[in-house]
């Protein structure tokens, strides 16, 4: 069988860890722009550490880099709780001061009323009759009667008197007490908050440290992944070339091939075509051969088939997205690749991947050609990827891992479930391999997680970390160079046109995809409310933040997209939402239909 793909690559060198280096920003109408917001972007609470395992990622070296993002996550949520828990301390220490200041205040105030009392009740007395005592009340009195009682008037005037005054100064001695105490809880609060200030600004510095070290190992990475792509892309070109050359070959030798229907028996195959022996000898439906006057045996392909293939070939390099949406033109899952490729063709397929294998016509996996389908496992994992056979050694398929429609080495061993023939038709329904390990669900070759709450983004996807995600795996949504992963990318683009028609301009946005870089320099601001990086959904391309009114609540244009974003996919998350104690109006995340 002829070799239509170059030698043998590592599957991972599709990477694309360069989302800088290889940005390619593309035109688009630019608009007013306001600095990012410094918001959490995640939801708040504990960092999302990212759960993908270690062969979820395309390279070791991109695993190994988010490990170490994982422990500078941690360093840094536990300084940012730590932050949190100083301020809240302080706040609630200036608190108590301020209410046993305001006890104190009031005590003194009664203290002050009740030594008016009696200096006027003195002076009063003083001026009328001097001191009152029980002599006086003796000379004075016309009788025994009349001295007793006016003796036991002054003594309750003046227990009540001192009653008074002592319970108004024991107040104002425990208020006193109250207000110091609190002034010394003030002050160690002031202290520990004066501490984490310079923790804080430690804080800042080491974040900077910690972009400058992820920044070394990023370029490390780089360094390797830019080989590794320019291998990848020779690879992608030298298979098209060779392709091309395929039917380059069939027009020369002036073969036409023939429609899918014509070789599904090999007894009767069109003039000059001969049959095409299996593993076992036996001929092959749904392919054939012709012999040249050379004596070379040239491959002979349904039209359908050709047509498939010249479709996938076409879109290489195109980006990949996990869920719908994946049938292009702009981006491709592995499903969608296959299906499109070969409604292209002319043969309708099924949509899903276990619906493809569930009524494709199998064969022998030895007898495997060109435009044929194989299957990946492993079978406790389900079916969860598929991809169109180049040759005995490679496949063209939309990688999960890869972020991208690429040409990369067959899957063996236990991967390989199963080679189907589209040419051949289809079959009734049959049962394929289901999820038995009740792990995380794979598709395309990648982990695929579920949403972290409700109402929110599902966070990690592709073969990348947070903030580390290729240019060439997002795409533009138009506006100046703004991009997000492609599902959610056109998604927005329908719903800034669909708002553009109420309020005669697009959607306003600040931010959009953001770089594990851009959430550190973010984070070194504010540490308190940033996001730690590496765990914004920014950092997925899942996330914006708006502007032009949309950025607060009770404008119109936040009402309107709180009422019509859900038809799009999108969502203001629930903790971002009023009276949730971190509102973000400006804050919309991809949520998917």
């Amino acid at each position: 069988m002829r070799r239509w793909g170059q030698a043998q690559v590592s599957g991972a060198a599709a990477l694309a860890l360069v989302a800088v280096l290889l940005a390619n920003p593309g035109a688009g109408a630019q608009q007013p722009t306001e600095p990012p917001q410094i918001e959490a972007g995640v939801g708040p609470g504990a960092p999302v550490p990212d759960p993908r395992p270690g062969e979820a990622f395309a390279d070791p070296k991109v695993a190994e880099l988010q490990r170490t993002a994982t422990d500078v996550q941690r360093e840094l949520s536990d300084l940012s709780d730590k932050i949190r828990t100083a301020e809240d301390e302080l706040r609630q220490a200036t608190s108590k001061v301020d209410r046993a200041r305001v006890e104190r205040e009031a005590a003194d105030k009664i203290v002050a009323a009740q030594q008016g009392e009696v200096d006027a009740y003195s002076a009063a007395l003083y001026s009328a009759l001097a001191q009152p005592s029980e002599l006086q009340m003796l000379l004075t009195a016309g009788g025994p009667e009349e001295f007793l009682q006016g003796s036991s008037l002054i003594e309750r005037v003046r227990i009540d008197q001192d009653q008074r005054l002592a319970q108004a100064v024991a107040r104002q001695r425990g208020a006193q007490d109250a207000e110091n105490a609190a002034v010394g809880t003030e002050r160690v609060a002031a202290e520990r908050k004066a501490d984490l200030d310079r923790r804080n600004g430690d804080a800042s510095n080491r974040a900077a440290a910690v972009s400058s070290e992820l920044r070394g190992k990023v370029e490390d990475t780089n360094a390797a992944v830019i080989a590794q792509q320019t291998a990848q892309r020779e690879r992608n070109q030298k298979t098209a070339a060779n392709w091309k050359a395929y039917t380059e070959k069939l027009a020369f030798a002036g073969i036409v091939a023939p429609k899918a229907a014509a070789l599904r028996d090999p007894a009767q195959l069109p003039a000059r075509l001969e049959p095409l022996p299996g593993s076992t000898g036996a001929p092959q439906p749904g392919v054939a051969r012709a012999t040249l006057p050379t004596g070379e045996k040239l491959l002979v392909l349904p039209a359908e088939v050709i047509g498939a293939v010249n479709t996938a070939v076409s879109v290489l390099g195109k980006p990949y997205v996990p869920g719908t949406g994946g049938e292009g033109p702009n981006a491709y899952s592995c499903d969608g690749l296959v299906r499109s490729a070969f409604a292209a063709g002319g043969l309708a397929l099924p949509g899903a991947v276990a619906e493809q294998m569930g009524v494709l016509t199998p064969v022998p996996t030895p007898d495997a050609q060109p435009g044929d389908v194989v299957f990946l496992g492993p079978a406790r994992l389900g079916v969860q990827g598929v991809g169109i056979v180049l040759d005995e050694r490679t496949m063209l398929t939309a990688d999960g891992r890869l972020a991208g429609v690429v040409v990369t080495d067959l899957p063996g061993g236990d991967t390989l479930l199963g080679v189907a023939r589209p040419a051949l038709g289809q079959r009734q329904p049959q049962p394929v391999p289901q999820a038995t390990d009740g792990g995380l669900r794979w598709r395309c070759g990648g982990v695929q997680l579920p949403p972290r709450a409700p109402g929110e983004a599902p966070g990690a996807w592709g073969g990348y970390p947070n903030g580390l995600i290729p240019q060439a795996a997002l795409c533009l949504i138009g506006v100046g160079s703004h991009s997000l992963r492609c599902d959610a990318a056109g998604s927005f683009r329908a719903m800034s046109d669909a708002f553009a028609s109420v309020f005669g301009r697009a959607i306003c946005l600040t931010d959009s995809y953001r770089t594990f870089a851009a959430q550190v320099r973010l984070y070194g601001v504010k540490p308190a409310l940033a996001a730690v990086p590496g765990t914004s959904n920014h950092g997925w391309g899942l996330a914006v933040d708006l502007c032009g009114g949309a950025q607060s609540f009770g404008t119109p244009e936040y009402a309107w997209l709180a009422q019509n974003a859900g038809v799009f996919g999108w969502g203001n998350p629930p903790w971002a939402r009023p009276g949730r104690g971190r509102e973000e109006p400006w804050h919309w995340e991809y949520i998917g239909s």
